[in-house]
């Protein structure tokens, strides 16, 4: 029996029947060995500066959370077993023997049949382990009250250290910092931390037909979207964008233009250049530069089937396409993932990089073609009690289609569509 030529007809094609494209999850695996695990600065930064950063070093309490046991109410501090028993019916009676000033320790302590009055936040004096709420007791005279509800030890007390003890680990490393960390850390005293440095990533447009934004585009010319879109994504998903003049259609130029941010930036990403055709020097420059150099040149995936992943010597390279749609999915797909790791954030898997999903129902049918993932835009909107997403249809070169979506469907390579109701998951913009 003849031996089949080899696996080309498994490998995914474009709608023109041409191989050589890679399959979105096995590019991404493949460029994620080539990547490893980068080199990582760190820094010291204040706490109130800190909000979204990555922790570089696991942090430590040296101390407990409070520092002392504090009363949770308004009332009076006691000792537990001296309220057993008490009802409305048959009331205990506690004698009053001092009231605790906020923000400073009692200047008794509370005994046998005994009480203070304390304020809610106050120290707990010695010997008392509960309080007894206002509304559960009634006073006889200045020095008297009736308690009406018996109290177990620690009711209405917050223990020192109940919320952190000295000695431990209150944050991991590779955490991301929260509005609530900030406060626990703040609570500890720790106003500096360890943090990894936010990763720079240079931003270069190409095109001879583009221009700034700022200037009226002549005939055949168009105003610089994608690297100001990109940069705004860049500095949402952590990143610091540095953003380079627009590149001509020039292989000395882009070469340099790269070169000189592969030297500044610990990632760079090219818009426009990056499919077949004649002008098209991206992937012409990445093979010049250093090795391993292209590692992924077309995704299966659409938008953004030309996409270019390069790794020149440590540092990451993509090359994105020039549709603004394109831009997005291309960015979703490798860049965001790839600037988290680079930010710190210690988990490896694409999956657990993805962004923030929700569980909706198509509002109608949308067809697609197989042998390929693609990324359909949706708007969300609550309809009678349920989610819906409602494809936004359009080309992906147009920007409308974007500003008026929530988010992304994926249909997957296999399927021909997707139906009318059927259950997706959507990729939120963030």
């Amino acid at each position: 029996m003849d031996k089949p030529e080899n696996n080309k007809s498994q490998e995914p094609r474009d709608m023109l029947g041409r191989s050589g494209l890679s399959a979105r999850r096995a590019a991404q695996e493949t460029f994620l060995s080539h990547l490893g695990r980068p080199e990582l600065r760190q820094e010291r930064v204040d706490v109130v500066s800190a909000l979204g950063r990555i922790l570089s070093q696991p942090i430590v309490s040296k101390e407990n959370l409070p520092a002392f046991s504090r009363s949770t109410m308004d009332g009076y501090a006691v000792r537990a077993q001296d309220t057993f028993g008490a009802t409305e019916a048959l009331p205990g009676y506690l004698n009053i023997v001092g009231e605790i000033p906020m923000g400073v320790p009692a200047s008794g302590a509370v005994h046998s049949q005994e009480a203070m009055k304390i304020a809610t936040g106050g120290m707990l004096p010695d010997g008392a382990d509960a309080v007894v709420m206002f509304e559960q007791t009634a006073p006889v005279d200045d020095r008297m009250i009736e308690v009406m509800r018996a109290v177990a030890p620690g009711e209405n007390v917050i223990q020192a250290g109940d919320d952190v003890q000295e000695g431990e680990v209150v944050l991991q490393m590779g955490h991301r910092l929260r509005p609530q960390d900030i406060g626990v850390l703040c609570g500890l005293g720790i106003t500096r931390v360890p943090i990894y440095r936010r990763p720079r990533v240079a931003v270069i447009p190409t095109g001879s037909e583009i221009v700034p934004p700022d200037q009226a585009a002549g005939p055949g010319q168009v105003r610089d979207i994608n690297s100001y879109h990109l940069s705004a994504l860049i500095e949402q998903a952590g990143g610091v964008a540095d953003r380079y003049a627009i590149v001509p259609d020039d292989l000395a130029a882009l070469k340099q233009n790269v070169g000189r941010a592969l030297a500044e930036c610990d990632l760079v990403v090219l818009s426009g250049g990056s499919s077949v055709g004649t002008r098209d020097l991206t992937a012409e420059v990445l093979s010049q530069l250093g090795k391993p150099g292209i590692v992924v040149h077309g995704v299966a995936v659409k938008p953004g089937k030309p996409t270019i992943c390069a790794m020149v010597g440590k540092i990451p390279v993509f090359g994105l396409p020039g549709h603004p749609a394109a831009i997005v999915i291309g960015f979703d797909l490798f860049v965001r993932p790839v600037l988290r790791l680079l930010s710190g954030l210690r988990d490896v898997s694409w999956s657990s990089l993805r962004c923030p999903v929700v569980r909706a129902r198509m509002s109608r049918s949308v067809s697609s073609a197989a042998g390929r993932e693609d990324y359909v835009r949706v708007a969300v909107a609550v309809d009678e009690g349920q989610l819906l997403a409602r494809p936004i249809l359009g080309k992906s070169g147009l920007m409308r289609t974007l500003v008026e979506a929530h988010g992304t469907v994926v249909i997957p390579e296999e399927s021909i569509g997707l139906e009318k109701g059927e259950a997706v998951e959507v990729a939120l913009f963030e």
